[in-house]
């Protein structure tokens, strides 16, 4: 393994992990908080610094309404000169049907420093279906900016499926909105039938799509679709998804249920890491999305030598004392 050592878990009880790298020369850490109420942004010049960072809540959940309960994994983009936040949000959390009750939804920030300045409501990102939906994350390819998310469509079986769509802008979708992605290994299917929480890395001469599946216990694991990057990203037969899982529950090492991530760089540019959350035990009381302890961690991705990402296993849980940042 390349020696880049972290502390793993890098930060507690925080779900659905996003780091961006800026321009700035900061680090930007954005993820859900266990009590799902709030959207919290930290920063650092460093990825250890993240660790130790303010967070400053810039976002309250509404009181009532399509933005009143379960703030789920928010990410934070620099698009056109200024900073968004798409996350999901659902009515209630009172019911199963509120549960899994998500709608997409944008804020906007025109400060150099998204910590500062005033966070605009965008509204809700529509789709083709009034339906759950939620992970969403957007891209640029050659001069076009694409949208990628999970939803429920009415008429497939299952929780959810992935969709790619191009933007008019950054909270507006326009044309064709294709379905790339279906859980249909059994792998993808425990549990619920999932396929969310997409993320992109393009190296290589392709684009290659993390997402996650099945239930978010320790069956929640990732998987990835490639396409090349000359490709029409709208048609589905340029994805082609791997037929195992890329990073899965690693017991020797006691790391359970891997997910959710996101990627970003080392200080110098020189590695690409694996941001995700993960359970540091199996067994869980009650329901897993309410228990906290989904911790971020980073890790180094390794290259094999036909161009694809070797995502390797979980690491064990170490501690800042016991590691040395190399």
């Amino acid at each position: 393994m390349t020696p880049y050592n972290l502390p793993n878990p890098l930060i507690e009880q925080r779900a659905d992990p996003f780091i961006l790298k800026h321009t700035d020369g900061f680090y930007y850490f954005i993820a859900s908080v266990p009590e799902y109420d709030r959207i919290e942004l930290r920063r650092a010049s460093t990825i250890i610094g993240l660790r130790d960072a303010e967070a400053k809540n810039i976002w309250y959940k509404h009181d009532s309404g399509p933005m009143s309960a379960n703030i789920w994994a928010p990410e934070i983009h620099f698009i056109d000169g200024k900073w968004y936040v798409y996350f999901a949000a659902a009515h209630t959390s009172e019911t199963k049907e509120g549960l899994f009750d998500h709608r997409m939804f944008v804020l906007e920030n025109d400060s150099d420093n998204p910590l500062e300045g005033e966070w605009i409501e965008k509204g809700q990102i529509k789709t083709k279906w009034e339906s759950f939906a939620l992970d969403a994350t957007s891209f640029e390819h050659r001069g076009i900016r694409y949208y990628v998310w999970a939803q429920k469509d009415p008429e497939i079986a299952g929780n959810s499926n992935m969709y790619i769509s191009e933007m008019e802008n950054p909270w507006t979708l326009r044309g064709e909105q294709v379905c790339i992605s279906t859980p249909e290994y059994e792998w993808e299917k425990i549990g619920f039938l999932v396929n969310e929480g997409a993320a992109i890395l393009k190296r290589n001469g392709r684009i290659f799509m993390t997402f996650s599946g099945s239930a978010t216990d320790y069956n929640y694991c990732m998987g990835l679709l490639t396409a090349d990057e000359n490709s029409d990203l709208l048609d589905p037969k340029s994805w082609v998804k791997t037929p195992v899982p890329v990073f899965q529950t690693c017991e020797e090492n006691g790391q359970y249920g891997p997910g959710h991530n996101s990627f970003t760089v080392s200080e110098d540019g020189s590695l690409d890491l694996l941001v995700f959350h993960g359970r540091s035990y199996k067994e869980i009381v009650g329901d897993p999305l309410y228990d906290p302890n989904r911790h971020a961690r980073v890790q180094v991705i390794e290259w094999n030598e036909d161009g694809t990402p070797n995502f390797g296993v979980p690491r064990p849980d170490t501690s800042a004392d016991e590691l040395a940042i190399s």
